[in-house]
């Protein structure tokens, strides 16, 4: 593996204008790739489409909803037992159906991890594969000098201009992060 700085600009032609100010520097035009990055979510990693089988933090949202299911009918339970002067023997059986479904809802939202990991915006990465330290400083001041949205550090491979182990999906090491 070797290291990556690659920039994202919004659009194309300034894209171009990158690639063009990194051969221009010296870097092999084999080692640089240009591409389109998609908004998160669009990967179209799944056959019905997306990204994963499974949103990032609801791993835990089945326990959770379970664990509302017993205590909301429970509570539901007791609460028709309690009203059923008032509302006849089938005040348990609703409030537990009731009380069983809002606690599932509460345990499940309960459950739900808010993710916070950066995230890749959508646009145009132009990518170079450099060798050393000193390369990597020069692909640096080269891209920041064309004004990029932001600019990231990555291990990979960059061979005939394509990145070939890229994942959109993978948490970015921002250099420059993002303005937002």
């Amino acid at each position: 593996m070797s290291t990556i700085i690659a920039a994202r600009f919004e659009l194309q032609e300034d894209a171009s204008r990158a690639v063009e100010a990194l051969v221009a520097a010296g870097y092999p035009r084999e080692r640089i790739s240009s591409f389109f990055v998609n908004p998160a979510g669009q990967h179209d990693r799944f056959a019905l489409g997306g990204d994963r089988d499974k949103s990032p933090g609801a791993e835990d949202t089945d326990r959770g909803a379970a664990a509302g299911v017993a205590a909301g009918a429970t509570a539901g339970a007791a609460a028709g037992l309690a009203a059923a002067p008032v509302a006849g023997p089938l005040g348990p059986a609703l409030g537990g159906l009731v009380g069983g479904h809002v606690g599932g809802l509460v345990g499940s939202l309960g459950a739900t991890d808010e993710q916070s990991a950066p995230r890749r915006a959508a646009g145009m990465l132009v990518a170079v594969q450099v060798g050393d330290q000193q390369a990597e400083q020069k692909a640096l001041d080269c891209l920041r000098s064309l004004h990029p949205e932001d600019i990231e550090r990555a291990q990979g491979e960059i061979r005939a201009g394509d990145w070939d182990d890229f994942d959109p999906l993978a948490a970015p090491t921002w250099i420059q992060p993002p303005v937002s």
